[in-house]
């Protein structure tokens, strides 16, 4: 029975022809105005009013060639999120910047070279590699968000599971009973740091970028996807099929949005950068999102890439590695497609 119901649900999935799917043939920009109202819609929608962000800093603290920030924002109404500014030493002139999203793990400190406790980093960096430290060292002014769930943003009995222990499930469970997607929150969260980078004068709001990793790398996606505000996109360790990735094995609950592959396929909702800079990232031993599925969206991609004329703005780094950052890659390309010189695309 159990290989049945394999060749049942795979030939389900596989007979699932997406409503917004790319077509080639058709007008570009109707399809993303339509396939962009339809992928919001399919996260649960956003607040039509935004909370004022009321946003307070509570640390700072001068490092090794940048300044770490602990700021708080008001995200939605009633919900507070707690994000890392870090900015580069001897910083002249508002700067290019780029907005880092963890993945699984003890939360945004993950990414910006502390322990779980709040002490400076000890040991090895793990699958984030302190990819917003390394941003921050490339001239970058980094906001790295803590995602809802993760970190200090657990319920109090996830928390006492140990620090990478998530409130994933118990968040998805109570936002799916209210029509609501934990994907759609964490997205709409981090559009709300880039309205909080607007309103510094240290940073290029013309010239902001996102970077994410894993179930970082869904926030990146779907939010340079929705959102024109973001000008170039790195997603490491997420582009891919759903078949052959969140379909193929058990992952977390933040992965799945109701009626999403009866929309689109991973590539065409991640196609909706497009024409906009976008690079994926993907490590050949990466037993989470694959390698083979990863080409295999690549190359849907560089499709509509082609079809925009942009084939010059999609980038893949297909490393050697596992399910973890690149950055090899990454940084300089971001260097390049947001720093100084022609407009940003």
């Amino acid at each position: 029975m159990g290989r049945q119901l394999e060749t049942y649900f795979r030939e389900f999935m596989n007979g699932i022809r997406a409503g917004h799917a790319f077509d080639p043939e058709a007008d570009r920009e109707q399809w993303r105005t339509a396939a962009v109202a339809r992928l919001k819609e399919l996260l649960g929608g956003f607040p039509e009013e935004k909370a004022p962000l009321a946003p307070v800093a509570t640390e700072c603290v001068a490092l090794d060639g940048y300044t770490r920030e602990r700021v708080e924002i008001t995200t939605f109404e009633g919900l507070r999120m707690p994000m890392y500014v870090l900015t580069p030493e001897r910083a002249e002139g508002p700067l290019p910047a780029v907005i880092a999203c963890h993945g699984h793990g003890y939360g945004v400190k993950d990414i910006v070279g502390l322990e779980p406790d709040g002490s400076e980093r000890r040991g090895d960096p793990g699958l984030h590699k302190d990819f917003a430290v390394a941003l921050a060292r490339r001239g970058f002014l980094v906001v790295a968000p803590e995602l809802l769930g993760f970190g200090e943003r657990r319920f109090a009995e996830d928390a006492a599971g140990g620090p990478k222990a998530n409130s994933c499930f118990r968040i998805a469970a109570h936002l799916l009973m209210a029509g609501k997607t934990l994907a759609g929150y964490r997205t709409f969260e981090t559009l709300r740091a880039v309205d909080y980078l607007e309103g510094r004068a240290d940073g290029r709001a013309d010239r902001v970028g996102i970077m994410g990793i894993s179930g970082g790398g869904l926030v990146a996606a779907f939010a340079a996807a929705v959102d024109e505000r973001l000008r170039a996109a790195v997603v490491s360790g997420y582009a891919n099929t759903f078949q052959g990735s969140i379909l193929d094995r058990n992952h977390c609950i933040d992965n799945y949005i109701p009626g999403l592959s009866a929309a689109f396929a991973m590539s065409d909702a991640i196609g909706l950068v497009a024409p906009r800079p976008l690079l994926i990232e993907s490590g050949d031993k990466d037993k989470v999102f694959p390698r083979g599925p990863a080409i295999e969206a690549y190359e849907a991609l560089r499709a509509i890439y082609a079809a925009y004329g942009a084939e010059d703005r999609l980038r893949a780094d297909f490393f050697s590695g596992g399910h973890e950052i690149g950055g090899a890659v990454a940084y300089d390309w971001l260097a390049s497609m947001l720093g100084d010189g022609e407009e940003a695309p």
